[in-house]
């Protein structure tokens, strides 16, 4: 398993964590083998990818792109796709769930940290053929399977 990570904005990436994460949820569904590239990106950015991939004119915190090998990705290597975030949008939401807690800046800073692994895996989930947007069955199983791997 590969990570490729190309970031885009001034968040700090901790790439030891993202790995351990996208190993934890690959091997938990028997997909270990595949490569994935991460990219963060500014609400700009993303704003523009949401309304193209998917008629939605609005930044959002997460995209997933299934690829094969017609993006070029090599014979060797299996690439599952690209998980895209964009963190301001992440911080935006985490920052909202803290307040609606009364956090502490400590417990904020556990928020966003928290937050950004779990649209990390709500995009691994997607890739993986995942789709809580089919039916509320599938809704539920995939924020089951997102609440089992973030608990780990």
């Amino acid at each position: 398993m590969a990570l490729d990570i190309n970031n885009l904005t001034n968040f700090a990436v901790d790439k030891k964590s993202f790995t351990q994460v996208a190993k934890k949820v690959l091997s938990g569904e028997n997909r270990g083998t595949e490569n994935i590239s991460l990219a963060f990106v500014g609400k700009e950015e993303i704003k523009k990818l949401n309304k193209k991939f998917r008629k939605k004119d609005e930044a959002t915190d997460v995209l997933s792109f299934n690829l094969d090998e017609s993006f070029g990705a090599a014979q060797d290597k299996k690439y599952l796709g690209e998980i895209v975030i964009c963190p301001d949008i992440v911080k935006e939401n985490a920052s909202a769930y803290a307040k609606s807690s009364g956090a502490t800046k400590k417990k904020y800073k556990d928020e966003f940290k928290k937050e950004m692994m779990k649209v990390f895996i709500h995009g691994i989930l997607h890739l993986l053929g995942y789709d809580h947007e089919k039916s509320e069955k599938e809704a539920e199983i995939m924020e089951a399977k997102q609440n089992k791997y973030l608990g780990k």
